[in-house]
């Protein structure tokens, strides 16, 4: 929620510059002028860029189902009376044979009726290092139905792809990671700040029926922001855990505690936890003796590995094959095994119930970000947040703009408002925000330059005797 300091009645909130706390003035009183002036800074020059972050966010929301009807002839067959697939070996020689190039890095067998299977081959001519060519291979009849890159985990495919890179760094590459961090640091402060004002008024004053002009924008903006802050927020801290600077953080932290995704062994490559934004396999082969796919694909069925999987080749003579479950949506299949290449049993068997707390929660939040972990239901939950982001963002600089200078509605909020707060709420909160500015460096840097900012010109105006309004 993006808002602006004019919630206070007009008799509310008017201390003078460097004036001692009112008389029984604490706690939430004297709190509340300081989380309206920092809604207010950060809604009006954050905004912006989670309005960004907003409209790519729809966008990706709906790439889902965008994919499935662009690459429909690639992603379907007609199944037919015979329901017998051909051995994933020989679907594999059907795309080796179309695609002799490169080296295959997975294999992604239909995991239902109707589906292809996917070969994936790395080191492709014009194909980005981070990339893949998924070969799609009719499993009834070998036909190879079309190639495209792939990217990420997730099975990304080029619009998605495109939607993707440019929610995330509008095709910027690392520096154009910022913006979308910087969004991701403050979108679970505006929206808790607007949720804890919004609540904090009068009930009377948040009635939509009846009112008109900028009180009708408020309570618009408000209703829709107090249902969606706590899917706002959720993305904010699901984003958080893979952005640059506070997602090492969060990684850091993760692994000082123990709480690290587990990896076979075996495991030769991997897109890792954070691949539905990114990442892909490099894989290779072995020489020598080998079970081959069909066995190892057995084996890792043996072991309770149910579709969707995906097989990755050994990297080199001494690695072994992984199967691994890549269902993303719930209940999530995220087992794998390793396999000796040359007896085609199972080495190594990590299951994700086994995995630590924080690992599954980490899996699940980054699934949920991104549209995954509940499917279709799941995007449209995204698409509607996304969404009603962009309306509040809109209402919010609406509202802004209606209230002009000392509009009829409550006067702005003066600078100053952090002196008023009583030094025993003052300085454990001050304490917080520095330690939370210090992991989240794109929240603490531009909060240390509102506030610089602020107190200059509040020293400015003082110093001409003017009182200073935003």
């Amino acid at each position: 929620m993006s808002a602006e300091p004019t919630l206070l009645a007009p008799d509310e909130g008017q201390e003078t510059r460097g004036a001692p706390p009112s008389a029984g003035r604490s706690g939430w009183a004297s709190l509340r002028p300081l989380v309206l002036r920092l809604h207010f800074y950060a809604g009006v020059l954050i905004a912006p860029f989670i309005l960004v972050a907003a409209t790519t966010g729809l966008l990706y929301a709906c790439s889902y189902q965008a994919e499935k009807i662009v690459y429909s002839h690639e992603l379907r067959v007609p199944v037919g009376e015979n329901k017998t697939e051909l051995p994933i070996s020989r679907q594999v020689a059907a795309a080796r044979k179309a695609h002799p190039g490169g080296t295959i890095s997975a294999v992604r067998p239909s995991p239902e009726d109707g589906a292809t299977t996917r070969v994936l081959l790395s080191g492709m001519p014009g194909v980005d290092a981070d990339r893949t060519l998924a070969v799609f291979v009719n499993p009834y009849n070998g036909e190879v139905r079309g190639a495209l890159e792939q990217y990420g985990s997730t099975g990304a495919l080029p619009l998605r792809t495109w939607i993707d890179e440019l929610h995330r760094d509008l095709h910027l590459g690392e520096t154009g990671r910022l913006y979308s961090e910087l969004a991701a640091s403050w979108l679970w402060v505006i929206a808790g700040g607007g949720l804890v004002l919004w609540f904090g008024r009068r009930r009377s004053r948040r009635k939509l029926r009846g009112a008109t002009g900028r009180r009708r924008t408020l309570s618009l903006h408000g209703s829709v922001g107090a249902w969606a802050a706590v899917g706002l927020i959720l993305l904010s801290a699901t984003g958080l855990t893979w952005s640059t600077y506070a997602g090492a953080s969060v990684g850091d932290l993760r692994q000082a505690i123990g709480q690290t995704t587990p990896e076979l062994a075996a495991t030769a490559a991997g897109g890792g936890e954070h691949a539905g934004h990114g990442g892909g396999g490099s894989g290779g082969s072995t020489g020598g003796d080998d079970a081959g796919l069909d066995a190892v694909l057995k084996s890792a069925r043996a072991e309770g590995l149910s579709d969707p999987v995906e097989i990755v080749p050994p990297a080199d003579a001494s690695s072994a094959y992984v199967v691994r479950q890549v269902q993303r949506s719930w209940p999530e299949k995220q087992d794998s095994v390793a396999v000796d290449p040359a007896t085609g049993e199972v080495t190594e068997v990590l299951r994700f119930a086994d995995y630590p707390v924080l690992a599954k929660l980490t899996r699940w939040g980054i699934d949920a970000h991104t549209g995954t972990l509940f499917g279709i239901g799941n995007q449209i939950v995204l698409a509607a947040l996304a969404l009603g982001l962009i309306l509040m963002i809109v209402w919010g600089y609406r509202m802004w703009w209606q209230r002009g200078r000392g509009g009829s509605f409550g006067r702005p909020m003066p600078r100053g408002a952090w002196q008023n707060v009583p030094a025993y709420v003052l300085v454990p909160l001050m304490a917080a925000i520095a330690v939370l500015g210090y992991y989240v460096p794109l929240l603490g840097i531009p909060l240390a330059a509102f506030l610089a900012v602020d107190i200059a010109l509040g020293e400015i105006a003082y110093r001409r005797g003017k009182r200073s309004y935003a």
